[in-house]
Formats: C-alpha cells, sequence, structure tokens
C-alpha cells in the first residue's frame, strides 16, 4: 500500500510526517534500549526486518498512486511491539522509495503511519488480547497478522481519501476501500497463515528469545509443544 512519489498533495503528506515522527522517535528509543539489554535479539531483529521487506517488494497493481502486497509487520509488532516495528517499516520504506521507486520520500510519512505505525499498533493489541482470552497461540498469531495488513489498507485507503474527497470523504474512502480489497483480503490471509508458520518454528527451535521478548511465558511455550508431541 505504498502511495507513490508526489502523490498526496499538501498539507496532507505534510501532516503524515507530524504525526509518524513523534512515534519514529520513540521507536528508536525502544530499539536502543532492546539492543543494549537484550543483544541475544539482534539476529531476531534482522529476520523481521528482512520479512517486512520481502513481503512488501510484492507489490500488486490495485488503485492508481498506490499498490497492494502483504506487510510483513504483523511478525515483528508481536515480536518487538509497534514502535520498534515503525523503525524497521521507516528503514524499509526509505530503502524502497530510494533504490526501488516503489513509495516515494514526500509520501513517507503516510506510508509509514500506515503500514509501520496503524497496522502494527492493531496487530500487537489483537495478539495481546488473543493471549489474555487464552486462544489458541497459533490463531492469535494469525489473526493478529491478518487484521494488521487489513488495518494498514484500511488506513492507507483513508489518506487516499482525505486527500481526494470527491463527492465526499466517506465515499471516496468506501470507493479506495473496495478497490484495494479486490487484492488485499486474500492477500492478509496468506501473510497471517505464513506469520503463524514461522512462529511455529521459532517455537521448535529458539522459543527460549520468545520467552525473554515476553511474547509468551515458558509455561505457554510448554503447553504447545506438548500439544504438538
Amino acid at each position: 500500500m505504498h502511495i507513490m512519489e508526489g502523490f498526496l498533495p499538501g498539507p496532507w503528506w505534510q501532516i503524515w510526517f507530524a504525526i509518524a515522527i513523534p512515534v519514529i522517535m520513540y521507536g528508536m528509543y525502544r530499539l536502543n534500549k532492546l539492543t543494549t539489554e537484550k543483544r541475544e535479539v539482534l539476529p531476531l531483529l534482522a529476520v523481521a526486518g528482512a520479512f517486512i521487506f520481502v513481503l512488501s517488494s510484492l507489490k500488486l497493481p490495485s488503485i492508481t498512486g498506490s499498490c497492494s502486497h502483504p506487510t510483513g509487520t504483523g511478525m515483528a509488532a508481536i515480536l518487538f511491539g509497534p514502535a520498534i516495528t515503525a523503525i524497521l517499516s521507516l528503514i524499509v520504506l526509505a530503502y524502497q522509495a530510494l533504490f526501488l521507486a516503489h513509495g516515494g520520500l514526500t509520501t513517507l510519512g503516510a506510508n509509514v503511519f500506515s503500514m509501520g505505525i496503524a497496522g502494527p499498533v492493531v496487530a500487537y493489541a489483537v495478539y495481546k488480547m488473543g493471549m489474555k482470552f487464552n486462544l489458541n497461540f497459533y490463531i492469535t498469531v494469525f489473526l493478529a497478522a491478518t487484521m494488521g495488513d487489513w488495518t494498514t489498507y484500511l488506513v492507507t485507503s483513508a489518506e487516499l481519501a482525505l486527500a481526494f474527497p470527491g463527492e465526499s470523504v466517506f465515499s471516496s474512502f468506501k470507493a479506495f476501500a473496495a478497490v484495494f480489497a479486490l487484492t488485499q483480503v486474500p492477500l492478509a490471509i496468506m501473510e497471517g497463515a505464513v506469520t503463524a508458520l514461522i512462529f511455529k518454528y521459532v517455537i521448535q527451535v529458539k522459543s527460549d528469545v520468545l520467552v525473554k521478548l515476553n511474547v509468551i511465558s515458558e509455561m505457554g511455550i510448554r503447553k504447545i509443544k506438548e500439544m504438538a508431541a
């Protein structure tokens, strides 16, 4: 859902920068604290960033000025929280804008807000709520990643609707969201399934990292392994 360079008129591209910058600053603080206190999670942090890069580079044409693709941010949000995910997304989006002509620099604030902030916040909230109510771990991961992806596409639709309201912002939002839905709904479901499979692998080979990151308790890990046995 990268909005292309120069597509958003003023003052909208400036507004999204103003909203995104405080979150980015907080994310930098959180990332610095994490890498200082828990250096053993650096490889997993790199994997999460690479996952965002690969999935968000798989673009499909949808709306003029934007595109459809998985986001990959659900995994990072579950592992590290929304603030750090915003930093990973910023790095990915800036690289893609500079070297892949995917997205843009003037629209970076809007793209970071939709893909790097709004989506991860919802994914993180869905995951925490699912764990609180003792839902199946893998179903919770699936729902978190899927809902985070859908949130990104809905927020991108809102960003475009606000910039190009037509007869009304609401009617414009419905039009943008309807076109996005054709590709984004199945893509999000596939992303949710892939994310759940990745967490299954992590639990099998490196479950202690999930415990250290407070993603899941040791008791929760034992229950999952007992069910799989």
